[in-house]
């Protein structure tokens, strides 16, 4: 005998049915999501789809407007200079705490495993895996900081992060190579200790996703 849905539970897959899809770009900003479509179409009643939708838009991710019901909501060139300018700024601090509290070795092995992931993710084309590794990547370098108000604010930046990345990979296919050759200057910097090559490799890589939008 199956164990039926809760509403707390239904409302959940809705919210990372539709999160997924708007980070990957399968809804791109712009697009009206129907409650009653999306009710139908992953099993669940329209009440836990409209607890989602009011969640994904305080995150910002959707604009509930009453004739159009939920539009996916654009991520506009200036929030994504402003994304991408945090970003920079917080990992290129923590990579410098890495080196200076002599952390390197904490953090290494790990770096080059996902570099090998990342290698197999380009070999395949397998964009999805590659955008999660490099999330990854850059957050192993923050938590290795031991920085809690690093993580936190590197945390509250990933899912915009993580659109600007699948949006960036899926319009430029090449960036791919790219991206892995950058993380491999990254790791190679913080294993010899420079944190100012790391930095100047990272502000680099970060120039790459500006204008993605």
């Amino acid at each position: 005998m199956s164990t039926p849905v809760t509403s707390q539970a239904a409302s959940e897959r809705a919210y990372e049915h539709v999160k997924r899809a708007i980070i990957r770009g399968d809804l791109p900003g712009g697009t009206a999501i129907s409650e009653n479509a999306l009710s139908q179409e992953i099993g669940v009643s329209r009440t836990p789809v409209h607890e989602a939708f009011l969640r994904l838009a305080a995150e910002d991710l959707l604009t509930l407007e009453s004739r159009k019901g939920a539009v996916v909501r654009p991520m506009s060139p200036n929030e994504a200079a402003d994304v991408l300018e945090m970003r920079e700024a917080i990992e290129s601090t923590a990579a410098t705490r890495v080196v200076t509290d002599g952390r390197v070795a904490d953090v290494t092995p790990s770096l080059q495993a996902m570099l090998v992931e990342q290698e197999q993710a380009v070999a395949t084309g397998d964009v999805d895996r590659f955008v999660e590794v490099d999330a990854e990547f850059h957050g192993a370098v923050i938590a290795a900081s031991r920085n809690a108000i690093a993580v936190l604010f590197a945390r509250t930046l990933r899912d915009r992060q993580q659109r600007l990345r699948h949006h960036l990979m899926r319009l430029q296919p090449s960036q791919l190579q790219a991206s892995l050759e950058d993380h491999r200057a990254l790791a190679a910097a913080l294993e010899a200790g420079d944190a100012a090559r790391y930095a100047e490799v990272l502000s680099t890589h970060v120039a790459s996703h500006r204008g993605a939008l």
